[in-house]
């Protein structure tokens, strides 16, 4: 029997990143992927391929320069779904390629089968030439979530669909309903609107994005009516059903809508139904998530778990540092991270960024606070971008002027957040933004423009 330091299940960004972490540890480590290529959900059906699908849209739309030369202009008359799959593939392929040269590289063992618990220190795996034993000291479980179903929601994978078969449609519906106003079906909602289709999106509670700052997310919703999107809140579907033109779902409302086509993104479930939990004396929840403590620990100590299998955040840059750090508490390496400073993207059209406290929950906490905002239409890079409608927030005690929050919407924003992020980690105040000199014309002027315009505000009083 084959013995490793560590055995990672999973190859997405957690598995990724704990497993390199542990060979430049100088561990011997082995990697399980149930697939034939690298990269699990994050690289083959979900983040990559999202992300460069919206990128994809937002080129043949033409939807950056309609501010500057019309609402008419377009890159491209007719877009297919051909044409979104195209660049798609392209970047799937080059991702899938740069991962297995990462794992060799550092000498990480990859194991092509599904992966099950015999107890909390062997793994079987099994493949189409066998089961085999491996025998390891730790492992950590990073196998990452598929979509949720619904017995009332019938996927037939063309007209019904999830999020992983969004580039399996064949062709680019005129009406689309999207159920689920989380992350995935807020991103597609924008994606299709940018691309003309009239999408209906249901979403059971009062608001989008309920963990996002309310000014970031009523913007947002601006933004989604102004594409013709039609957003029923407070609403469930009771049914769904095929039809010959298309699909009708039925809401509880006795309402009841219909489109050519339907994408049911109502949260994701853990990937542990082949893992033998219960062999390892661990187990999930309902929604197949596995409780870890502050250091990724299960209830078996030598058994860790990472990424979207744990729950929330369920963002790849966050699995990542996860996957980095339980690597890093199995082999007591002195490996420190702080989630409260962990930075949020939604990839929407326009993008939301954010890191730090928002004003709900200052408000909630008794801080004294005060707010500095800067307007990308204010800023010549915003007029020469094309982008007029985005903003930028910063939020500050209002006595010692510490940086406490920054939410961004508009182009860009996960690239810009950044700034934000070094000066809140590094316990900066207000006066950074003031006495520092950015490049002209660039986005990074509003964080000077917010700080005025916060700053300000204490001199009325």
């Amino acid at each position: 029997m084959q013995k490793f330091d560590l055995i990672v299940i999973g190859s997405g960004p957690a598995g990724q990143r704990a497993a390199i972490q542990a060979a430049k540890a100088d561990k011997h480590v082995a990697l399980v992927e149930r697939r034939e290529v690298l990269g699990g959900v994050c690289i083959n059906t979900g983040t990559i391929p999202s992300k460069t699908m919206r990128e994809a849209v937002l080129h043949f739309s033409g939807f950056r320069y309609k501010p500057i030369y019309g609402v008419s202009y377009q890159v491209k008359e007719k877009i297919t779904m051909r044409d979104l799959i195209f660049r798609v593939q392209h970047v799937i392929r080059t991702e899938i390629d740069v991962t297995q040269a990462q794992l060799a590289r550092n000498g990480v063992e990859v194991l092509t089968g599904v992966a099950s618990f015999v107890d909390s220190t062997h793994v079987a795996v099994t493949n189409l030439r066998g089961r085999m034993e491996y025998e390891a000291a730790n492992v950590i479980i990073a196998t990452g979530t598929k979509p949720a179903t619904s017995p009332l929601v019938p996927i037939n994978g063309t007209s019904i669909i999830n999020s992983d078969q969004i580039l399996e449609m064949p062709e680019i519906p005129k009406t689309l309903i999207v159920v689920g106003g989380g992350v995935i079906g807020v991103e597609y909602t924008c994606m299709f609107a940018t691309l003309g289709v009239r999408v209906i999106l249901v979403e059971k509670r009062p608001r989008l994005l309920e963990f996002a700052d309310n000014e970031m997310v009523e913007a947002l919703s601006y933004h989604l009516r102004d594409s013709r999107v039609t957003m029923r809140m407070n609403e469930e579907v009771a049914s769904v059903e095929q039809t010959p033109e298309g699909v009708v779902a039925n809401l509880h409302s006795h309402k009841k809508i219909s489109a050519d086509a339907l994408l049911y993104a109502v949260g994701r479930q853990g990937n542990v139904d082949d893992l033998n939990l219960a062999a390892a004396g661990i187990e999930a929840d309902s929604r197949g998530r596995i409780k870890v403590d502050e250091n990724f620990r299960t209830v078996q100590p030598n058994v860790f778990a990472v990424g979207d299998v744990i729950g929330f955040p369920s963002l790849a840059s966050v699995s990542m540092e996860q996957g980095r750090i339980a690597a890093g508490r199995a082999f007591d390496l002195p490996l420190h991270s702080n989630p409260a400073t962990y930075p949020y993207g939604i990839y929407t059209i326009p993008e939301i960024s954010f890191i730090g406290k928002t004003e709900e929950q200052l408000t909630d906490e008794d801080v004294p606070y005060e707010v500095g905002v800067a307007y990308y239409r204010e800023i010549a890079r915003g007029q020469i971008g094309g982008d007029t409608t985005g903003r930028l927030k910063l939020i500050f005690h209002r006595e010692t002027l510490l940086l406490l929050g920054v939410h961004i919407i508009g182009e860009g924003a996960t690239e810009l957040l950044h700034i934000g992020q070094a000066v809140l980690i590094l316990n900066g105040t207000m006066n950074y933004f003031i006495d520092t000199v950015f490049n002209y014309p660039t986005l990074a002027e509003c964080y000077k423009a917010a700080a005025f315009n916060g700053l300000n505000k204490l001199t009325r009083f």
